[in-house]
Protein backbone atom coordinates (compact mmCIF):
# COMPACT_ATOMS: atom_id res chain seq x y z
CA UNK A 1 0.00 0.00 0.00
CA UNK A 2 1.28 3.43 -0.89
CA UNK A 3 2.05 5.78 1.98
CA UNK A 4 -0.73 8.05 0.79
CA UNK A 5 -3.22 5.23 1.14
CA UNK A 6 -2.67 4.97 4.89
CA UNK A 7 -4.50 6.97 7.56
CA UNK A 8 -2.74 10.13 8.62
CA UNK A 9 -1.09 9.85 12.03
CA UNK A 10 0.05 12.00 14.88
CA UNK A 11 1.99 11.58 18.10
CA UNK A 12 0.98 12.69 21.55
CA UNK A 13 3.42 15.21 22.93
CA UNK A 14 3.65 13.85 26.47
CA UNK A 15 6.18 11.21 27.49
CA UNK A 16 3.57 8.68 28.58
CA UNK A 17 1.70 8.84 25.29
CA UNK A 18 4.88 8.75 23.27
CA UNK A 19 6.05 5.65 25.11
CA UNK A 20 2.79 3.76 25.23
CA UNK A 21 0.67 4.77 22.27
CA UNK A 22 2.26 4.80 18.82
CA UNK A 23 0.62 6.85 16.08
CA UNK A 24 -3.16 6.52 15.76
CA UNK A 25 -5.43 7.85 13.01
CA UNK A 26 -6.44 11.48 13.50
CA UNK A 27 -9.38 13.51 12.25
CA UNK A 28 -9.16 15.28 8.90
CA UNK A 29 -11.42 18.16 9.89
CA UNK A 30 -13.27 19.80 7.03
CA UNK A 31 -10.67 18.47 4.58
CA UNK A 32 -12.66 15.24 4.70
CA UNK A 33 -15.11 16.88 2.28
CA UNK A 34 -12.68 16.06 -0.52
CA UNK A 35 -10.30 13.56 1.11
CA UNK A 36 -12.74 11.00 2.51
CA UNK A 37 -14.48 8.17 0.67
CA UNK A 38 -17.76 8.78 2.51
CA UNK A 39 -18.24 12.17 0.87
CA UNK A 40 -17.13 11.02 -2.56
CA UNK A 41 -19.60 8.14 -2.32
CA UNK A 42 -22.34 10.72 -1.74
CA UNK A 43 -21.16 12.92 -4.63
CA UNK A 44 -21.06 9.98 -7.05
CA UNK A 45 -24.24 8.26 -5.84
CA UNK A 46 -26.39 11.40 -5.84
CA UNK A 47 -24.77 12.56 -9.09
CA UNK A 48 -25.63 9.30 -10.82
CA UNK A 49 -29.18 9.49 -9.51
CA UNK A 50 -29.64 13.00 -10.91
CA UNK A 51 -28.12 11.91 -14.21
CA UNK A 52 -30.68 9.10 -14.35
CA UNK A 53 -33.54 11.46 -13.49
CA UNK A 54 -32.51 13.98 -16.15
CA UNK A 55 -32.14 11.26 -18.79
CA UNK A 56 -35.53 9.82 -17.85
CA UNK A 57 -37.24 13.23 -18.05
CA UNK A 58 -35.76 13.75 -21.54
CA UNK A 59 -36.89 10.33 -22.73
CA UNK A 60 -33.26 9.21 -23.15
CA UNK A 61 -32.12 5.61 -22.64
CA UNK A 62 -28.55 6.71 -21.81
CA UNK A 63 -28.68 5.27 -18.30
CA UNK A 64 -30.01 1.93 -19.50
CA UNK A 65 -27.16 1.71 -22.00
CA UNK A 66 -24.61 2.68 -19.34
CA UNK A 67 -25.99 0.06 -16.95
CA UNK A 68 -25.50 -2.85 -19.36
CA UNK A 69 -24.17 -6.14 -17.98
CA UNK A 70 -24.19 -9.74 -19.28
CA UNK A 71 -26.08 -11.03 -16.23
CA UNK A 72 -29.41 -10.94 -18.02
CA UNK A 73 -28.34 -12.77 -21.19
CA UNK A 74 -29.35 -16.26 -19.94
CA UNK A 75 -26.90 -17.85 -22.35
CA UNK A 76 -26.74 -21.57 -22.96
CA UNK A 77 -23.58 -21.60 -25.09
CA UNK A 78 -20.37 -19.58 -25.16
CA UNK A 79 -21.19 -18.58 -28.72
CA UNK A 80 -24.36 -16.92 -27.51
CA UNK A 81 -22.42 -15.04 -24.83
CA UNK A 82 -19.74 -13.95 -27.30
CA UNK A 83 -22.46 -12.73 -29.64
CA UNK A 84 -23.75 -10.47 -26.86
CA UNK A 85 -20.30 -8.94 -26.35
CA UNK A 86 -19.69 -8.46 -30.08
CA UNK A 87 -22.99 -6.67 -30.45
CA UNK A 88 -22.46 -4.42 -27.42
CA UNK A 89 -18.68 -3.98 -27.33
CA UNK A 90 -18.96 -0.21 -27.81
CA UNK A 91 -21.28 0.05 -24.80
CA UNK A 92 -18.89 -1.88 -22.57
CA UNK A 93 -16.00 0.32 -23.70
CA UNK A 94 -18.04 3.42 -22.88
CA UNK A 95 -19.06 1.98 -19.53
CA UNK A 96 -15.47 1.09 -18.65
CA UNK A 97 -14.27 4.61 -19.43
CA UNK A 98 -17.13 6.04 -17.36
CA UNK A 99 -16.19 4.02 -14.26
CA UNK A 100 -12.49 4.61 -14.79
CA UNK A 101 -12.92 8.38 -14.97
CA UNK A 102 -15.22 8.86 -11.99
CA UNK A 103 -13.35 6.48 -9.69
CA UNK A 104 -9.92 7.39 -11.05
CA UNK A 105 -10.34 11.15 -10.63
CA UNK A 106 -11.89 10.88 -7.16
CA UNK A 107 -9.31 8.41 -5.81
CA UNK A 108 -6.54 10.56 -7.26
CA UNK A 109 -7.83 13.55 -5.29
CA UNK A 110 -7.87 11.34 -2.21
CA UNK A 111 -4.18 10.54 -2.72
CA UNK A 112 -4.13 7.31 -4.77
CA UNK A 113 -1.62 7.32 -7.62
CA UNK A 114 -3.28 6.94 -11.02
CA UNK A 115 -0.27 4.97 -12.24
CA UNK A 116 -1.31 2.23 -9.81
CA UNK A 117 -5.08 2.69 -9.84
CA UNK A 118 -5.60 2.48 -13.62
CA UNK A 119 -3.99 -0.94 -14.28
CA UNK A 120 -5.55 -2.27 -11.10
CA UNK A 121 -9.04 -1.10 -12.09
CA UNK A 122 -8.65 -2.53 -15.62
CA UNK A 123 -7.97 -5.91 -14.00
CA UNK A 124 -10.96 -5.43 -11.66
CA UNK A 125 -13.35 -4.44 -14.46
CA UNK A 126 -12.43 -7.44 -16.62
CA UNK A 127 -12.99 -9.77 -13.67
CA UNK A 128 -16.34 -8.09 -12.96
CA UNK A 129 -17.51 -8.69 -16.52
CA UNK A 130 -16.60 -12.35 -16.06
CA UNK A 131 -18.59 -12.52 -12.79
CA UNK A 132 -21.68 -11.07 -14.45
CA UNK A 133 -21.20 -13.49 -17.34
CA UNK A 134 -21.23 -16.46 -14.97
CA UNK A 135 -24.46 -15.20 -13.39
CA UNK A 136 -25.94 -14.87 -16.89
CA UNK A 137 -25.59 -18.61 -17.53
CA UNK A 138 -29.02 -20.21 -17.86
CA UNK A 139 -28.20 -22.78 -15.13
CA UNK A 140 -26.47 -20.36 -12.71
CA UNK A 141 -29.38 -20.26 -10.27
CA UNK A 142 -29.60 -24.06 -10.22
CA UNK A 143 -26.03 -24.29 -8.86
CA UNK A 144 -26.31 -21.20 -6.60
CA UNK A 145 -23.71 -19.33 -8.65
CA UNK A 146 -24.73 -15.99 -7.21
CA UNK A 147 -22.53 -13.08 -8.40
CA UNK A 148 -21.50 -11.84 -4.91
CA UNK A 149 -20.37 -15.25 -3.68
CA UNK A 150 -18.68 -16.15 -6.97
CA UNK A 151 -16.88 -12.80 -7.01
CA UNK A 152 -15.70 -13.26 -3.44
CA UNK A 153 -14.51 -16.83 -3.98
CA UNK A 154 -12.71 -15.98 -7.22
CA UNK A 155 -11.02 -13.03 -5.51
CA UNK A 156 -9.90 -15.19 -2.58
CA UNK A 157 -8.49 -17.86 -4.91
CA UNK A 158 -6.53 -15.34 -6.96
CA UNK A 159 -5.17 -13.51 -3.92
CA UNK A 160 -4.09 -16.62 -2.02
CA UNK A 161 -2.95 -19.01 -4.74
CA UNK A 162 -1.26 -16.52 -7.02
CA UNK A 163 1.28 -13.89 -5.91
CA UNK A 164 -0.58 -10.73 -6.93
CA UNK A 165 1.62 -7.64 -6.51
CA UNK A 166 0.67 -5.59 -3.47
CA UNK A 167 0.39 -2.37 -5.49
CA UNK A 168 -2.70 -3.77 -7.20
CA UNK A 169 -4.58 -3.10 -3.97
CA UNK A 170 -4.66 0.58 -5.02
CA UNK A 171 -7.66 -0.15 -7.22
CA UNK A 172 -9.44 -2.53 -4.87
CA UNK A 173 -11.28 0.18 -2.90
CA UNK A 174 -13.62 -2.06 -0.86
CA UNK A 175 -15.30 0.58 1.28
CA UNK A 176 -15.47 3.20 -1.48
CA UNK A 177 -17.31 0.84 -3.81
CA UNK A 178 -19.76 -0.40 -1.18
CA UNK A 179 -20.50 3.10 0.13
CA UNK A 180 -21.23 4.34 -3.38
CA UNK A 181 -23.49 1.32 -3.86
CA UNK A 182 -25.32 2.05 -0.60
CA UNK A 183 -26.05 5.62 -1.68
CA UNK A 184 -27.38 4.27 -4.99
CA UNK A 185 -29.41 1.77 -2.99
CA UNK A 186 -31.15 4.72 -1.37
CA UNK A 187 -32.45 5.78 -4.77
CA UNK A 188 -34.29 2.44 -5.06
CA UNK A 189 -35.28 2.13 -1.39
CA UNK A 190 -38.91 3.09 -0.57
CA UNK A 191 -39.05 5.77 2.11
CA UNK A 192 -42.11 4.07 3.59
CA UNK A 193 -39.86 1.25 4.79
CA UNK A 194 -37.80 3.67 6.86
CA UNK A 195 -40.95 5.16 8.37
CA UNK A 196 -42.56 1.82 9.24
CA UNK A 197 -39.69 -0.56 10.01
CA UNK A 198 -36.97 1.99 10.79
CA UNK A 199 -37.83 2.34 14.51
CA UNK A 200 -37.81 -1.44 14.86
CA UNK A 201 -34.36 -1.58 13.22
CA UNK A 202 -33.02 1.13 15.53
CA UNK A 203 -34.36 -0.65 18.62
CA UNK A 204 -32.98 -4.02 17.59
CA UNK A 205 -29.65 -2.48 16.58
CA UNK A 206 -29.37 -0.68 19.93
CA UNK A 207 -29.94 -3.88 21.90
CA UNK A 208 -27.46 -5.79 19.76
CA UNK A 209 -24.77 -3.11 19.73
CA UNK A 210 -24.81 -2.43 23.47
CA UNK A 211 -24.98 -6.11 24.44
CA UNK A 212 -22.25 -7.31 22.09
CA UNK A 213 -19.92 -4.41 22.84
CA UNK A 214 -20.14 -4.92 26.61
CA UNK A 215 -19.73 -8.70 26.31
CA UNK A 216 -16.57 -8.48 24.18
CA UNK A 217 -15.08 -5.73 26.35
CA UNK A 218 -15.80 -7.62 29.60
CA UNK A 219 -14.44 -10.94 28.31
CA UNK A 220 -11.36 -9.27 26.82
CA UNK A 221 -10.42 -7.33 29.96
CA UNK A 222 -11.67 -9.54 32.80
CA UNK A 223 -11.11 -13.05 31.44
CA UNK A 224 -8.11 -12.55 29.15
CA UNK A 225 -6.51 -9.49 30.71
CA UNK A 226 -6.18 -7.62 27.42
CA UNK A 227 -5.29 -3.96 27.26
CA UNK A 228 -8.40 -1.80 27.64
CA UNK A 229 -7.64 0.09 24.41
CA UNK A 230 -7.40 -3.16 22.45
CA UNK A 231 -10.60 -4.34 24.15
CA UNK A 232 -12.41 -1.16 23.18
CA UNK A 233 -11.36 -1.42 19.52
CA UNK A 234 -12.38 -5.06 19.06
CA UNK A 235 -15.58 -4.66 21.10
CA UNK A 236 -16.89 -1.84 18.91
CA UNK A 237 -15.55 -3.50 15.75
CA UNK A 238 -17.59 -6.58 16.62
CA UNK A 239 -20.75 -4.76 17.66
CA UNK A 240 -21.16 -2.10 14.98
CA UNK A 241 -19.45 -1.83 11.62
CA UNK A 242 -16.16 -3.68 11.53
CA UNK A 243 -13.39 -1.81 9.75
CA UNK A 244 -14.85 1.70 9.92
CA UNK A 245 -15.76 1.33 13.59
CA UNK A 246 -12.34 -0.10 14.45
CA UNK A 247 -10.59 2.85 12.81
CA UNK A 248 -12.87 5.35 14.53
CA UNK A 249 -12.38 3.87 18.00
CA UNK A 250 -8.62 3.48 17.50
CA UNK A 251 -8.47 7.19 16.85
CA UNK A 252 -10.79 8.06 19.74
CA UNK A 253 -8.75 6.19 22.37
CA UNK A 254 -5.33 6.66 20.73
CA UNK A 255 -4.88 2.91 20.39
CA UNK A 256 -1.68 1.31 19.20
CA UNK A 257 -1.46 0.68 15.47
CA UNK A 258 -1.27 -3.08 15.99
CA UNK A 259 -4.54 -2.96 17.94
CA UNK A 260 -6.28 -1.52 14.89
CA UNK A 261 -4.80 -4.17 12.60
CA UNK A 262 -5.81 -6.92 15.03
CA UNK A 263 -9.42 -5.75 15.04
CA UNK A 264 -9.55 -5.38 11.26
CA UNK A 265 -8.10 -8.89 10.85
CA UNK A 266 -10.72 -10.39 13.17
CA UNK A 267 -13.51 -8.51 11.42
CA UNK A 268 -12.42 -9.62 7.95
CA UNK A 269 -11.92 -13.23 9.03
CA UNK A 270 -15.35 -13.62 10.62
CA UNK A 271 -17.06 -11.57 7.91
CA UNK A 272 -15.82 -14.04 5.31
CA UNK A 273 -17.16 -16.95 7.36
CA UNK A 274 -20.55 -15.29 7.75
CA UNK A 275 -20.87 -14.62 4.02
CA UNK A 276 -20.87 -18.38 3.44
CA UNK A 277 -22.64 -19.61 6.59
CA UNK A 278 -25.56 -17.22 7.11
CA UNK A 279 -27.24 -17.56 3.67
CA UNK A 280 -27.08 -21.35 3.72
CA UNK A 281 -28.28 -21.65 7.33
CA UNK A 282 -31.13 -19.26 6.48
CA UNK A 283 -32.04 -21.44 3.52
CA UNK A 284 -31.86 -24.57 5.66
CA UNK A 285 -34.24 -22.98 8.19
CA UNK A 286 -36.54 -21.66 5.46
CA UNK A 287 -36.43 -18.07 6.71
CA UNK A 288 -38.40 -15.37 4.95
CA UNK A 289 -36.09 -13.11 2.87
CA UNK A 290 -36.74 -10.04 5.03
CA UNK A 291 -36.14 -12.01 8.22
CA UNK A 292 -32.90 -13.46 6.89
CA UNK A 293 -31.79 -10.01 5.75
CA UNK A 294 -32.41 -8.60 9.23
CA UNK A 295 -30.54 -11.50 10.85
CA UNK A 296 -27.62 -11.01 8.49
CA UNK A 297 -27.68 -7.27 9.21
CA UNK A 298 -27.59 -8.04 12.93
CA UNK A 299 -24.82 -10.66 12.70
CA UNK A 300 -22.42 -9.44 10.01
CA UNK A 301 -19.50 -7.13 10.83
CA UNK A 302 -18.98 -5.32 7.53
CA UNK A 303 -21.38 -3.65 5.10
CA UNK A 304 -19.82 -5.22 2.03
CA UNK A 305 -19.83 -8.75 3.45
CA UNK A 306 -23.40 -8.30 4.68
CA UNK A 307 -24.63 -7.15 1.29
CA UNK A 308 -22.99 -10.17 -0.30
CA UNK A 309 -24.71 -12.54 2.14
CA UNK A 310 -28.10 -10.80 1.92
CA UNK A 311 -27.97 -10.64 -1.85
CA UNK A 312 -27.01 -14.31 -2.07
CA UNK A 313 -29.89 -15.43 0.13
CA UNK A 314 -32.29 -13.08 -1.62
CA UNK A 315 -31.51 -14.75 -4.94
CA UNK A 316 -31.79 -18.20 -3.37
CA UNK A 317 -35.22 -17.38 -1.93
CA UNK A 318 -36.48 -15.53 -5.00
CA UNK A 319 -36.86 -12.12 -3.35
CA UNK A 320 -33.55 -10.26 -3.34
CA UNK A 321 -35.16 -6.88 -2.63
CA UNK A 322 -36.71 -8.05 0.65
CA UNK A 323 -33.43 -9.54 1.89
CA UNK A 324 -31.46 -6.41 0.98
CA UNK A 325 -34.09 -4.17 2.54
CA UNK A 326 -33.97 -6.11 5.81
CA UNK A 327 -30.19 -5.97 5.84
CA UNK A 328 -30.06 -2.27 5.02
CA UNK A 329 -32.54 -1.31 7.72
CA UNK A 330 -30.65 -3.30 10.34
CA UNK A 331 -27.03 -2.67 9.37
CA UNK A 332 -26.83 0.63 7.50
CA UNK A 333 -29.65 2.49 9.24
CA UNK A 334 -29.51 0.69 12.59
CA UNK A 335 -26.05 -0.51 13.61
CA UNK A 336 -23.84 1.87 11.61
CA UNK A 337 -25.37 4.81 13.47
CA UNK A 338 -23.54 3.59 16.57
CA UNK A 339 -20.09 4.37 15.16
CA UNK A 340 -20.36 8.00 16.20
CA UNK A 341 -21.99 7.21 19.55
CA UNK A 342 -19.38 4.64 20.62
CA UNK A 343 -16.55 6.88 19.38
CA UNK A 344 -17.79 9.71 21.57
CA UNK A 345 -18.32 7.44 24.59
CA UNK A 346 -14.90 5.83 24.41
CA UNK A 347 -13.21 9.14 23.66
CA UNK A 348 -14.68 10.48 26.90
CA UNK A 349 -13.62 7.41 28.86
CA UNK A 350 -10.10 7.54 27.41
CA UNK A 351 -9.61 11.24 28.07
CA UNK A 352 -11.41 11.57 31.38
CA UNK A 353 -10.27 8.32 32.96
CA UNK A 354 -7.52 6.46 31.08
CA UNK A 355 -5.28 9.28 29.99
CA UNK A 356 -6.61 12.47 31.45
CA UNK A 357 -3.14 13.82 32.18
CA UNK A 358 -1.86 13.07 28.68
CA UNK A 359 -4.83 14.40 26.70
CA UNK A 360 -5.34 17.63 28.59
CA UNK A 361 -8.65 18.32 26.81
CA UNK A 362 -12.09 16.83 26.93
CA UNK A 363 -13.78 15.42 23.83
CA UNK A 364 -16.39 17.68 22.25
CA UNK A 365 -19.82 16.83 20.93
CA UNK A 366 -18.37 17.33 17.42
CA UNK A 367 -16.62 13.99 17.92
CA UNK A 368 -19.92 12.32 17.01
CA UNK A 369 -20.08 14.25 13.76
CA UNK A 370 -16.50 13.48 12.75
CA UNK A 371 -17.00 9.77 13.39
CA UNK A 372 -20.49 9.53 11.91
CA UNK A 373 -20.57 7.41 8.70
CA UNK A 374 -21.34 10.23 6.25
CA UNK A 375 -22.41 7.95 3.40
CA UNK A 376 -25.55 7.17 5.44
CA UNK A 377 -26.56 10.80 4.83
CA UNK A 378 -26.31 10.11 1.10
CA UNK A 379 -28.49 7.03 1.48
CA UNK A 380 -31.26 9.00 3.18
CA UNK A 381 -30.93 11.93 0.77
CA UNK A 382 -31.26 9.65 -2.26
CA UNK A 383 -34.24 7.88 -0.70
CA UNK A 384 -36.20 11.03 0.04
CA UNK A 385 -35.33 12.73 -3.26
CA UNK A 386 -36.38 9.75 -5.37
CA UNK A 387 -39.57 9.36 -3.34
CA UNK A 388 -40.42 13.03 -3.84
CA UNK A 389 -39.82 12.82 -7.60
CA UNK A 390 -41.88 9.65 -8.13
CA UNK A 391 -44.69 10.42 -5.64
CA UNK A 392 -46.96 11.90 -8.32
CA UNK A 393 -47.07 8.73 -10.43
CA UNK A 394 -49.79 6.12 -10.09
CA UNK A 395 -48.96 2.49 -9.37
CA UNK A 396 -49.62 1.58 -13.01
CA UNK A 397 -47.36 4.38 -14.28
CA UNK A 398 -44.65 3.43 -11.80
CA UNK A 399 -44.62 -0.23 -12.84
CA UNK A 400 -44.87 0.47 -16.57
CA UNK A 401 -42.53 3.44 -16.87
CA UNK A 402 -40.61 4.44 -13.73
CA UNK A 403 -39.46 0.98 -12.72
CA UNK A 404 -38.10 -0.28 -16.08
CA UNK A 405 -36.66 3.02 -17.30
CA UNK A 406 -35.36 4.59 -14.08
CA UNK A 407 -35.24 2.23 -11.11
CA UNK A 408 -33.95 -0.90 -12.84
CA UNK A 409 -31.05 0.90 -14.59
CA UNK A 410 -30.00 2.32 -11.21
CA UNK A 411 -30.19 -1.17 -9.72
CA UNK A 412 -27.88 -2.43 -12.47
CA UNK A 413 -25.41 0.41 -11.91
CA UNK A 414 -25.52 -0.35 -8.20
CA UNK A 415 -24.80 -4.00 -8.97
CA UNK A 416 -21.57 -3.00 -10.71
CA UNK A 417 -20.35 -1.19 -7.58
CA UNK A 418 -21.24 -4.22 -5.45
CA UNK A 419 -19.36 -6.63 -7.71
CA UNK A 420 -16.35 -4.28 -7.69
CA UNK A 421 -16.57 -4.43 -3.91
CA UNK A 422 -16.99 -8.21 -3.51
CA UNK A 423 -14.07 -8.90 -5.82
CA UNK A 424 -11.98 -6.35 -3.94
CA UNK A 425 -12.69 -8.07 -0.62
CA UNK A 426 -11.38 -11.35 -1.96
CA UNK A 427 -8.43 -9.82 -3.79
CA UNK A 428 -7.22 -7.97 -0.69
CA UNK A 429 -7.65 -10.86 1.78
CA UNK A 430 -4.52 -12.91 2.36
CA UNK A 431 -5.16 -15.83 4.68
CA UNK A 432 -1.58 -15.71 5.92
CA UNK A 433 -2.30 -12.26 7.38
CA UNK A 434 -5.20 -13.60 9.44
CA UNK A 435 -2.75 -15.42 11.76
CA UNK A 436 -1.53 -12.17 13.28
CA UNK A 437 -4.55 -11.48 15.50
CA UNK A 438 -3.57 -13.67 18.43
CA UNK A 439 -5.51 -16.31 20.37
CA UNK A 440 -6.87 -14.17 23.23
CA UNK A 441 -8.27 -11.36 21.03
CA UNK A 442 -9.70 -14.04 18.75
CA UNK A 443 -11.41 -15.77 21.68
CA UNK A 444 -12.87 -12.52 23.01
CA UNK A 445 -14.10 -11.45 19.59
CA UNK A 446 -15.55 -14.91 18.89
CA UNK A 447 -17.55 -14.69 22.11
CA UNK A 448 -19.14 -11.56 20.67
CA UNK A 449 -19.79 -13.39 17.41
CA UNK A 450 -21.76 -16.07 19.25
CA UNK A 451 -23.79 -13.46 21.14
CA UNK A 452 -24.42 -11.48 17.94
CA UNK A 453 -25.64 -14.47 15.96
CA UNK A 454 -27.84 -16.02 18.66
CA UNK A 455 -29.37 -12.78 19.95
CA UNK A 456 -29.82 -11.50 16.40
CA UNK A 457 -31.60 -14.69 15.38
CA UNK A 458 -33.99 -14.58 18.32
CA UNK A 459 -34.86 -10.93 17.73
CA UNK A 460 -35.14 -11.21 13.93
CA UNK A 461 -37.19 -14.40 13.90
CA UNK A 462 -39.25 -14.33 17.11
CA UNK A 463 -39.34 -10.84 18.63
CA UNK A 464 -39.68 -8.70 15.49
CA UNK A 465 -40.28 -11.44 12.94
CA UNK A 466 -43.66 -10.08 11.85
CA UNK A 467 -42.06 -6.78 10.77
CA UNK A 468 -39.18 -8.34 8.85
CA UNK A 469 -41.28 -11.04 7.15
CA UNK A 470 -43.57 -8.34 5.71
CA UNK A 471 -40.77 -6.78 3.67
CA UNK A 472 -41.03 -7.16 -0.08
CA UNK A 473 -44.71 -8.05 -0.07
Amino acid sequence: MDSKDKPTTDYCETKVCADETPPAPVLMGWKELYLKEDWWAIYLGIGLMFFALIAFSMGSNAVKLLAINPGGVHWTSLGQLMGHFQQNLHLYMLQFLFWLVIFGVSTSIMGIKLSKFIPSFIFLYILSVMMFSISGWANAAKYNLEPPLVALIVGLILANLFPLPKWLDAGFRVEYFIKTGIVLLGATFPVTLIVTAGPIALLQATIISVTTCLVIYFVATKFFGLDKRLASVISVGGSVCGVSASMAIASSVKAKTEYLYTSVTLVVGWALVMIIVLPFVSKLLGLAPGVAGAWIGTSEFADAAGFAAASAYGKMSGNENAAIQGFTLMKVIGRDMWIGIWSFVFAMIACLKWEKEECGVRPSAMEIWWRFPKFVIGFFLATFLMTAVTAGYSTVEFNSSIKPNLIQPLVSIRSWTFIFCFLSIGLTTRFRDLKAAGLKPFAAFTTGVVVNVILGFVMSVYVFGSYWSALGK
